[in-house]
């Protein structure tokens, strides 16, 4: 196994939406997972592998000589370190739930996985209801804005001391001060160069900016410096066809994928037991020994070949 890796990937999300069953499936370390809120205590650490051709195959080559990653069949899957968070819910900035506690673990996060029950079978607090009963773009919206309230209250802290510092300094400078000021936090100068560019602030003194204008920039350096896939958890279940539907009309421009954190995790597993062949990422799979499944086994996997 290959661990050498310096991208950080954090799964953000409210309670009890499958992050943590995502996380698990990801990188087959068994964590508790349970259809309740808060299950998750602590963030969960690991390694995953993100799948990409493998360069020996795109260039013709004989055999692969695969440094720091792992190539199989063709397919070369590149280390990435995942750390999963418990559940965010409305208020996690000022500390409720489990609080910014935890959002203080994706600091160094270079890229966020924010999943979302697409059944709409859990409410706003993570507890379950009836599928279809909850709209899951309420949380797109919430999850992303405590990540921002709580980024802009990082900043916030001494921006009173800090701003007029930057406004004494030629704007290079000042760019570059505000980005070794913020690389705590994974944001690099090209960052923030493109925020203030969006923004359309730059042209004003940082001392001036209100806090509307902090929060629009805050906001846009999120999105530019911890650039978030929407993991649309759960797709497997009826209900989830028509919301996701309607979530790619409301979140035009943002990537989403549709996926079953659960039936990735029973094929990992049951790939490693030996029963079937299946390389992460594989659209179906190929029945090693079915004489060792049982019944129920062999349904659930069937059912799960019927979604990919």
């Amino acid at each position: 196994m290959v661990t050498q890796t310096s991208v950080l990937v954090g799964i953000i999300g409210k309670t009890n939406v499958g992050k943590s069953t995502l996380f698990s499936a990801l990188t087959m370390i068994p964590v508790k997972i349970e259809n309740r809120p808060f299950v998750t205590l602590e963030p969960n650490v690991g390694i995953g592998y993100i799948r990409q051709t493998c360069p020996h195959k795109t260039l013709g080559l004989p055999r692969c000589d695969a440094r720091n990653s792992i190539c199989i069949e063709g397919n070369r899957f590149v280390p990435v370190k995942i750390i999963d968070v418990p559940g965010l819910v409305a208020g996690a900035h000022e500390g409720r739930g489990l609080g910014n506690k935890f959002l203080d673990s994706l600091r160094q996060a270079d890229v966020l996985i924010h999943v979302i029950d697409a059944s709409g079978s859990t409410d706003p607090e993570g507890r379950p209801v009836k599928p279809g009963s909850y709209d899951p773009y309420d949380d797109v919206i919430l999850i992303e804005r405590e990540f921002d309230l709580w980024l802009t209250s990082i900043i916030k802290s001494d921006w009173s001391r800090l701003s007029k510092a930057l406004d004494a300094l030629p704007l290079s400078e000042a760019i570059e001060r505000l980005s070794q000021r913020l690389s705590g936090l994974s944001i690099k100068k090209n960052h923030v160069v493109r925020a203030l560019e969006e923004t359309k602030l730059s042209g004003s003194k940082f001392s001036s900016w209100r806090d509307e204008e902090l929060q629009i920039f805050v906001s846009s350096l999120r999105r530019i410096s911890k650039p978030t896939i929407i993991a649309a958890n759960k797709a497997d279940i009826p209900e989830a066809i028509d919301i996701i539907k309607s979530l790619e009309k409301r979140l035009q421009g943002r990537i989403m994928v549709p996926i079953s954190a659960e039936a990735e995790l029973a094929l990992r597993r049951a790939s490693a037991a030996g029963l079937i062949k299946y390389i992460p990422g594989d659209r179906d799979y190929v029945v090693i020994d079915r004489g060792r499944m049982t019944p129920a086994q062999e349904k659930a996997l069937e059912k799960i070949r019927s979604f990919m």
